[in-house]
């Protein structure tokens, strides 16, 4: 790869950046004239930033062992990388974190000049993330080759920003779903107050939790999937086409940033517009400027557009797969009303409801990616899969902005309620925050697709690192490996899962508690004791987050050291094939649970309070850990363990 390339790679991260810094001050120079959205504004950041610190803490001294057993068995640059990788992920989650939690009182506030401002705030936090995740992302391999010169090296720095954003998506999960349940089943069905009602304890952990899960840990899910297509597709191509094929998913990605950048310009909002228009506008002028870019770039480097087709494929599939998702888990849509229907018969029928949408949910988009790779194989062979996984991630700068803002929107509602402001501002923000589920279902959907494709590549990336060019099913040792490789998803979700559960059991009884024992508290007199809420809510994810995190790592070395390459082989083919398919089914499910409570909420089959709006919570609180704790950690799951191999690959030939 010449210098001039990485002059554009390099430049391209440092444009996100500044672009980022510059979004970053737009907000802050934005004044909120209201005390009591700044007082909740900062109790939220405060305790964000609080759990991040603390999560950091914990992760560091396995940062430091794995980054020595690195040093000492494959090679202290792989080593370094992989710290240069946990950093750049680390820091991209505290970059959207600090904005989020700026940005959320100040959307509230805004709300209240219009929904094309509230909007701007939004989608102008969420900038940051998608910002610093694509920004960080390039800058932190083009670091990596600049030193090194080795794209097999650079594996290192994909398997740090893994682990990094597998503790994250875990930690995050547990701590947000743990405040939902015990704030929803506490307070909206035993209480019987709203979701966001400032005499509910667990509200504030609630609202800290929807950054810990959906900024921080989305944010370190995407950087980890668009760092490991890239370094993946730079790994194969170097075999195949030597600078040329490090070079051209680096170029890619570059066009991605200044696509996204162009197409932040269009998200706006006229008066009685659409917000969710505005953001498809968006999205859509950003995946067309990339698909030229692709075109022109394909034709410069490689003389003919071949490979072109590969990429366009992950980009289409990427779309598609995030349509599909809002099929089936908005309101707007039959599979959602269905649901909501089956509450009529109660909170059983409410959940087989929702577990049938979630595995029809699974069809299309399997078929999507399927479609995907056999494209990419078709113009370019593992190569051109590598490149259907960057290209589907190019728009990360975009996709990202569009799915960190959510949360920010949803933090706007819930400090708009407990600020008591008027109630055309809760309209706007709930209008806001409807959108913002329905593009956070859609982001989960990239994430899942990009997931399967990455995982893919790194899987091909690992056959040509141990020089396997076939696995046989006849093998004893392949079969074990891919019986273990399925089974292991089922595992990890369950693990999850039921560290949602204990936390949660612990914030009811503490919800519960304060109910009981402070008087005042249903009168509006007393203040309740947000901080023991928070608090119950990052130590169960701190401690809840280890074993689950360890597995994946744990897992792939087991395996390749006791059964051999090939049995690794089948265990990473085994955990991409179910660990996508689980990852899909819960995360829909999820989705639509949720859409199906706020479709009742709006006043249909007798709206709150009813029998059909607590059966529809409860169907909401089995999706809860289904779609922000359990499937989308699935999603780095796959990855890691793909990732952790090819690091480690030289030890198993």
């Amino acid at each position: 790869m010449g210098l001039l390339t990485l002059f554009v790679v390099v430049g391209a991260g440092v444009i996100a950046l500044v672009f980022a810094v510059i979004s970053f001050n737009k907000i802050n120079a934005f004044v909120v004239e209201n005390e009591r959205v700044n007082e909740l504004s900062e109790i939220i950041h405060k305790g964000a930033m609080a759990f991040l610190s603390r999560e950091y803490k914990w992760l560091a001294p396995f940062v430091i062992l794995v980054a020595i057993l690195l040093g000492i068995k494959i090679g202290f640059a792989t080593a370094i990388c992989f710290i240069l990788g946990a950093l750049c992920s680390g820091l991209a989650g505290f970059f959207g974190m600090k904005v989020a939690t700026r940005a959320n009182g100040k959307t509230a506030f805004a709300a209240t000049k219009g929904i094309n401002e509230a909007l701007t705030i939004a989608f102008g936090g969420g900038s940051v993330m998608g910002m610093s995740v694509v920004g960080l992302g390039v800058l932190g391999i083009s670091l990596c080759y600049l030193f090194f010169k080795d794209p097999n090296v650079i594996t290192g720095f994909g398997f740090g920003a893994s682990s990094i954003a597998l503790f994250a998506r875990v930690g995050g999960g547990i701590y947000t779903k743990a405040a939902d349940v015990g704030a929803d089943l506490v307070g909206k069905v035993e209480a019987g107050i709203p979701e966001d009602d400032p005499r509910n304890p667990a509200t504030i952990a609630d609202n800290v939790g929807d950054n810990v899960g959906d900024i921080a840990g989305m944010g370190a899910d995407l950087f980890e999937s668009y760092v490991n297509s890239v370094i993946a597709a730079m790994a194969i191509g170097l075999a195949i086409f030597g600078g040329r094929g490090v070079a051209y998913p680096l170029m890619l990605a570059s066009v991605g940033i200044v696509a996204a950048i162009i197409g932040t310009f269009f998200v706006k909002v006229k008066k009685g517009g659409n917000a969710q228009v505005a953001l498809r506008i968006g999205t859509f002028v950003t995946g067309g400027l990339m698909m030229i870019g692709a075109f022109f770039i394909t034709k410069g480097m490689f003389g003919e557009i071949t490979l072109f087709w590969s990429v366009l494929s992950g980009v289409a599939v990427g779309v598609l797969i995030g349509f599909v998702t809002e099929i089936y888990t908005s309101s707007d849509f039959k599979s959602v009303k269905q649901i909501a229907a089956a509450t009529e018969t109660g909170s059983a029928t409410t959940i087989l409801a929702g577990m049938a949408v979630g595995m029809k949910s699974t069809v299309i988009p399997v078929i999507l990616i399927c479609v995907a790779t056999l494209v990419g194989y078709r113009f370019g062979g593992l190569y051109g899969i590598a490149c259907a996984a960057v290209g589907m991630l190019s728009i990360t700068g975009m996709s990202l902005s569009v799915d960190a803002y959510g949360p920010i929107a949803d933090n706007a509602g819930g400090i708009a309620e407990m600020s008591h402001l008027p109630p055309e501002v809760r309209k706007i923000t709930d209008k806001l925050d409807a959108v913002g589920n329905t593009t956070a279902a859609m982001g989960k959907g990239l994430a899942i697709g990009s997931a399967a494709l990455t995982a893919l590549a790194l899987f091909a990336a690992y056959a040509h690192a141990v020089q396997l060019n076939s696995i046989d099913l006849k093998e004893p040792k392949v079969m074990v490996g891919l019986f273990l490789g399925g089974m292991l998803p089922f595992l990890f979700s369950a693990l999850t899962i039921q560290a949602v559960g204990r936390a949660a059991q612990a914030m009811i009884d503490e919800v519960r508690r304060q109910f009981r024992d402070i008087p005042g508290i249903m009168e509006g007199k007393a203040r309740p004791e947000y901080e023991k809420c928070i608090e119950i809510s990052t130590s169960s994810a701190l401690k809840e987050m280890v074993v689950p995190g360890l597995l994946a790592v744990v897992s792939p070395v087991a395996v390749g050291f006791i059964l051999g390459p090939e049995a690794l082989g089948g265990l990473l083919g085994g955990s991409i094939v179910t660990g996508v398919m689980m990852a899909i089914f819960m995360s829909n499910a999820g989705g639509a649970w949720d859409n199906a409570k706020k479709y009742i909420e709006e006043g249909h089959y007798g709206g709150k309070g009813t029998e059909n709006h607590a059966a529809a919570v409860v169907g909401d609180t089995v999706g809860d850990p289904f779609k922000d704790t359990s499937g989308p950690s699935l999603n780095i799951l796959i990855k890691l363990m793909s990732v952790v191999a090819v690091v480690l690959a030289p030890l198993f030939i």
